[in-house]
């Protein structure tokens, strides 16, 4: 019987038949890491609109949610389900969230006392910066409700989640010409000892949740984690 799965950040739509227990996206371990591998399959991002032979972090996670089914896909990585690079839900943060509010839900105050992180993305500077794009879109201001790392005590899960990473005032920012907040994400098997992520330069593989957690509070800027639950 299919467990209900927590996450740090996930989707629009249902997430019928995707795995929900210490399986959960294991079909793809070993698989390299490509950064930015999906996009509209034509148009400025002519990449697929999916693929399962590569990932990054934030592919992987919403692959295998949509349980490698297409119309899924589509619905958690496009607002509405329409499928344009304007409306990606390109940031975590403000996009993500906001497309998959009726799914999601932010449960990082059941882990310890929380704090929020303000953050304002500026989509028109980033793409321009970045994609060297002109687009319409409005300055998005958001809140992330998240666990600091010295508030964290051990996670003992009994069910999947995932895990957001969480930086402040990132020298990221400036590179991409807007401010981020979510940096990273992936699978907290049950138990709370592994995480199941898409890794750069190793691909799909599982890490000591310990281990990574130290190496993420020893770098600058990190300050901790969200946890959010698919509804």
């Amino acid at each position: 019987m299919l467990r209900k799965l927590l996450v740090i950040f996930i989707v629009a739509g249902c997430v019928h038949g995707a795995p929900r227990n210490s399986d959960i996206g294991a079909q793809y371990l070993g698989r390299p890491y490509v950064s930015d591998p999906l996009g509209e399959g034509g148009g400025y991002d002519s990449d697929p609109l999916i693929r399962e032979d590569a990932f990054d972090c934030a592919t992987f996670v919403e692959t295998v949610l949509a349980d490698g089914d297409l119309g899924r896909l589509n619905k958690i990585r496009y607002a509405g389900g329409i499928v344009a690079f304007e409306q990606r839900n390109h940031f975590i943060e403000t996009d993500w969230l906001a497309s998959n509010a009726e799914m999601v839900e932010n449960i990082s105050a059941q882990y310890g006392k929380t704090a929020t992180r303000q953050v304002s993305i500026d989509k028109q500077n980033w793409a321009r910066k970045v994609h060297g794009l002109e687009i319409d879109a409005p300055l998005a201001q958001g809140i992330i409700e998240y666990l600091p790392y010295e508030n964290m005590g051990a996670i003992h899960n009994n069910e999947a989640l995932i895990v957001l990473f969480i930086v402040g005032n990132s020298q990221k920012s400036a590179k991409i010409g807007t401010d981020i907040a979510v940096v990273h994400m992936g699978f907290l098997l049950p138990g709370g000892n592994v995480l199941r992520h898409a890794s750069i330069g190793r691909g799909v593989v599982d890490d000591s949740f310990e281990q990574y957690l130290q190496m993420r509070k020893n770098m600058k800027d990190n300050i901790g984690i969200a946890l959010v639950k698919i509804k």
